[in-house]
């Protein structure tokens, strides 16, 4: 098994360009299944990818269940499985995939969070201070608002990646696919202020591959810094904390708010499928109606006829 989740690690890096993130969670997956097979059987001999059947991969399923694991953790788990399985058959190693009659767990659709304009702009101004650390909270905030960039995206950022004059910057999405994205000028303020804090050397001195958000130690600032920084922040809103993915939820309908189309929007998110984009619509007509019933003085009164208290004419 562990020969099988080398081969198929290598080929996440190599052919599908996954990116670590992505790879640190199947291989933590696919370690945690094998632990638990090793468990029922109850033998020290190496669990063996012809072993695992259907039946083992849902009982695995379900005692993780059972400890309280989510639905949606649940789902993640099976898609690595299915993959995993998927490159085993295709590459000769099995005959069968065992995970190809498994259900994938039903998934509750909530809305995403989104801020109100008036949040995000007081958000960006929480990071105060001259420091390096605060100009550069301010700079991740700001991208992350002016971009829709996914928190991935955002620490993904190289110093050449960013195109001042045309107020663009490059994104690494998903299956590290590239799309151009326009930047703020609010942003590149503030990336500029950051970045001269730092007093490193000019452009002619950094590597293609330098980054754009450093930690306190120098190196490319993590996923999970940056998830820690929007939650602190965000905390001192009345609405409460939130994460980093509600600032693209917030870009998104806040554009669509002022009229940007959806196409527009789903190239920006760099979604595949315009069905992806298009739950912004439900949000933002959810905002609509809630604005509709608090503003509009007779959307919820009950008309003078009903009421019994309509004046008599004179």
């Amino acid at each position: 098994m562990e020969d099988a989740i080398k081969a198929f690690v290598m080929h996440l890096q190599v052919e599908r360009n996954a990116s670590p993130e992505t790879i640190r969670n199947y291989r933590s997956d696919l370690h945690q299944l094998t632990k638990f097979l090793q468990r029922t059987k109850q033998e020290a001999v190496p669990v063996h990818i012809n072993t695992v059947t259907g039946n083992a991969i849902r009982a695995y399923l379900h005692s993780l269940d059972q400890q309280g694991e989510k639905a949606s953790s649940l789902a993640r788990k099976l898609a690595c499985l299915r993959s995993f399985f998927r490159f085993l058959v295709r590459e000769g190693h099995l005959h069968k995939n065992p995970t190809e009659n498994l259900r994938t767990p039903k998934l509750p659709k909530p809305l995403p969070r989104v801020l109100t304009k008036d949040d995000a702009a007081a958000l960006m101004e929480f990071p105060t201070g001259k420091s390096s650390l605060s100009l550069r909270d301010r700079a991740l905030l700001e991208t992350m608002y002016s971009t829709g960039a996914r928190v991935s995206e955002v620490v993904g950022i190289n110093l050449d990646d960013l195109n001042e004059t045309d107020g663009l910057v490059c994104l690494r999405g998903k299956g590290r696919k590239e799309r151009m994205v326009p930047i703020g000028d609010l942003a590149l303020q503030t990336i500029n202020e950051y970045r001269k804090s730092l007093k490193q050397p000019s452009s002619s001195g950094y590597l293609s591959t330098t980054p754009m958000f450093l930690n306190h130690r120098g190196g490319r600032i993590t996923t999970r810094s940056v998830a820690r920084m929007v939650s602190r922040y965000s905390s001192r809103l009345a609405s409460g904390a939130v994460s980093p993915h509600a600032l693209r939820h917030s870009y998104a309908t806040h554009l669509l708010d002022e009229g940007a189309d959806l196409r527009s929007i789903q190239e920006m998110l760099g979604h595949a499928s315009l069905s992806t984009t298009q739950k912004y619509t439900h949000l933002a007509m959810d905002q609509l109606l809630t604005v509709y019933d608090s503003a509009h003085p007779r959307a919820r009164a009950t008309p003078s006829h009903l009421s019994g208290k309509a004046r008599k004419s004179s």
